[in-house]
């Protein structure tokens, strides 16, 4: 009896210090963001006054809000589309036996792991409509009698924002995919072969149902990161043209330090988090399937 109370005290004593670090990171700004969308608060001072429930009642009630969301919903769903077509694509080639194979994996990876400010800057300058190199590449191939906008106007700077997203996060996809790929045995390729399956069918009636679990998860993860996406959206357009791609995350930026609104600002944070637990609920839910 000595003995088992002594090792649950040694089990405590060594969780303790993750259960510090997940109050510290995870529960105590949860619960400050909470309180605080229950008042309204300037946020240079943090001094305010109880409203209750009014910070969300004019959140629900205001066009800007729910214009924030739809154009976050399209930034999601838009480059979510995109990452994974272009992802298993890549993968399903990469999985071939290829020269320089080990080569184009490897390059692959690049725009995963190149800072996010790096990236934008380099996209900034290809989409500058005077001296970006897209608008003389298009005008040069006849296909633009001038240039165009791609941050300044929509849907333009919309659909700008999609395919950087898409280039940046679509490594995840390849990585994931081809790993999954790997682990598909042959047999069943060479029986689907033996039935008269041609490519097409091969990868319907064999590699895509087994890539269903992994692809099922990617979306789930996808979908949380892309929703919260901020640094890559502000960097690239800042919210505009005026705020046709202000999405959730700037809007929760906006509030809080340029309205210096620090309670609407946490009351955007909550109704995000609500959506996102949506998201969380279904990849638990996944995982425990799989």
């Amino acid at each position: 009896m000595l003995l088992s109370s002594q090792y649950a005290a040694l089990g405590v004593l060594l969780i303790a210090p993750t259960v510090l670090v997940f109050c510290a990171v995870i529960v105590y700004p949860l619960v400050s963001a909470i309180y605080l969308s229950l008042f309204s608060i300037y946020t240079p001072t943090l001094q305010g006054k109880w409203v209750g429930l009014d910070n969300y009642a004019k959140l629900l009630a205001s066009g800007e809000f729910w214009g924030a969301l739809r154009v976050t919903l399209v930034w999601t769903i838009g480059t979510l589309v995109l990452q994974l077509v272009f992802g298993i694509a890549l993968a399903l080639l990469l999985h071939q036996n290829l020269v320089f194979r080990s080569l184009a994996r490897g390059l692959i990876l690049f725009p995963y792991f190149v800072s996010t400010v790096v990236a934008v800057l380099v996209w900034r300058w290809l989409f500058n409509d005077l001296y970006g190199i897209l608008n003389h590449v298009l005008l040069a191939a006849g296909l633009i009698d001038m240039p165009l906008d791609w941050l300044g106007q929509m849907p333009n700077a919309m659909v700008s924002l999609i395919l950087v997203g898409a280039w940046k996060y679509f490594p995840f996809v390849v990585i994931t995919v081809l790993a999954r790929l790997q682990t598909i045995p042959d047999h069943l390729y060479e029986a689907a072969e033996m039935d008269g399956a041609g490519p097409v069918a091969r990868f319907f009636d064999v590699t895509l149902p087994q890539l269903r679990d992994v692809l099922l998860v990617v979306i789930l993860l996808r979908a949380i990161w892309d929703f919260k996406e901020f640094d890559l959206i502000w960097l690239m357009t800042g919210g505009g043209p005026v705020t046709s791609t202000q999405t959730l995350p700037l809007l929760v930026y906006r509030s809080a330090f340029g309205l210096n609104e620090m309670g609407g600002a946490s009351a955007v944070a909550v109704l995000m988090m609500l959506v996102m637990l949506v998201f969380m609920a279904l990849y638990i839910r996944a995982q425990r399937q799989e």
